[in-house]
């Protein structure tokens, strides 16, 4: 490699470099506002490292990392309790337990780096495999060596730059997709979007209505989330639980510190039922995208009133109304997405075990780990 490339992993937030923003223009999720919030709130298993990446004395790459212990959460999720639920957790703990992932675990889509476009890709995907290389030798030296390197979400184009020898150890692996609804030049208020709707999803649009008609809809501040601090928690472990696999929980305060940091950048929604909160969703503004990030809900309202549905239609509105151009859904209830217009977009990663006999079959145990899930796609436009 060109002696004048180099690259320096930094542990804290504060100590990036000056120039760090002006590769984290594309997106708010690797720029230093968003960074530091992610270092504060981060759950207790995670630890983040930032990679800067250089040619000679200019900032030519940024990445971040996060360093997951799974064996620290209490379970990998509680919807399964089968023999293959079990044995898969003790597979996991025993030998994929400490995982570092070059990306952010808690979003979907390339949140990975931002690379200088000058400068040639190839070189710059070299220099951050030897980043990663460092990271998992001082992770190592500090009692955490990692099993298994991860690179995530890159769309079918973005996964090619890594076609370099570098990578050959990697096992390029695809993941459930992110769900992205993107909004037409068309729809200029949010009755243009129902009115685009076949007969079929605007009657399913009028039936969730009518069952949320006894529902406020409040748009929360820092002082309502602290007020209902105990609450926001139970609704968000309510969904968490029932997740096939969790890698992290997030800490109660997660989303007052996001609120005081972010302020209007960040849409945080509460639904009550008789002065009762019984859901919530949030929402990030990211340049010309709204990306969807945490909900929770009573389970049992959930069903009587169309909850999630009337969340999904809620985010459509606002984001129609406030001319943004898509909205990140990201991945998990795949249909209930596709039936509110949100398309799948592919995603891939890069995986390799650390231990070179293992790795030779991550190639085969992977699909174990991450089954296909099986969903129909929907089409609710005329």
């Amino acid at each position: 490699m060109n002696p004048s490339y180099s690259f320096k992993i930094y542990n804290s937030v504060q100590d990036l470099p000056v120039h760090w923003d002006d590769l984290a223009t594309n997106t708010i999720f690797l720029n230093r506002k968003y960074l530091r919030i992610l270092e504060t709130s981060a759950p207790g298993n995670m630890n983040c490292h930032f990679i800067a990446l250089f040619y000679n004395e200019e900032i030519v790459g940024i990445a971040v990392s996060q360093f997951l212990d799974l064996s620290q959460i209490p379970s990998f999720g509680e919807r399964d309790s089968c023999l293959r639920t079990k044995i898969r957790n003790f597979v996991f703990k025993r030998f994929g337990s400490k995982v570092l992932i070059i990306g952010n675990n808690m979003l979907t889509g390339q949140n990975a780096f931002s690379l200088h476009p000058k400068f040639p890709i190839k070189e710059l995907v070299k220099l951050l495999k030897k980043a990663t290389d460092n990271l998992e030798n001082t992770l190592e030296k500090q009692g955490n060596k990692p099993h298994l390197s991860i690179f995530k979400d890159f769309s079918a184009t973005e996964i090619d730059i890594f076609n370099i020898p570098e990578y050959d150890p990697f096992y390029r692996f695809s993941t459930q997709p992110n769900m992205i609804f993107d909004i037409k030049n068309s729809w200029h208020i949010f009755d243009d979007y129902i009115a685009n709707k076949n007969k079929k999803y605007r009657d399913q649009y009028k039936r969730a209505r009518k069952k949320s008609e006894a529902l406020i809809k409040q748009k929360m501040n820092l002082e309502d989330i602290q007020k209902h601090r105990k609450r926001i928690y139970e609704l968000y472990l309510n969904v968490a639980q029932k997740a096939a696999f969790n890698t992290f929980y997030l800490n109660e305060d997660h989303f007052e510190i996001f609120k005081k940091n972010l302020k209007e950048q960040f849409l945080f929604y509460g639904y009550f039922d008789n002065n009762q909160l019984i859901g919530f969703n949030t929402l990030i503004k990211n340049g010309s995208d709204i990306d969807t990030y945490f909900l929770g809900y009573d389970e049992h309202c959930q069903k009587e009133k169309m909850l999630y549905l009337n969340m999904l239609y809620d985010m459509i509105g606002y984001s129609i109304n406030k001319k943004y151009s898509r909205i990140i859904f990201a991945r998990t209830a795949l249909e209930i997405k596709s039936s509110v217009g949100a398309k799948a977009v592919n995603m891939f990663g890069l995986i390799k075990h650390n231990n070179p006999f293992l790795n030779l079959f991550v190639s085969r145990t992977f699909g174990y780990f991450e089954p296909k899930m099986e969903w129909q796609e929907r089409n609710p436009f005329k």
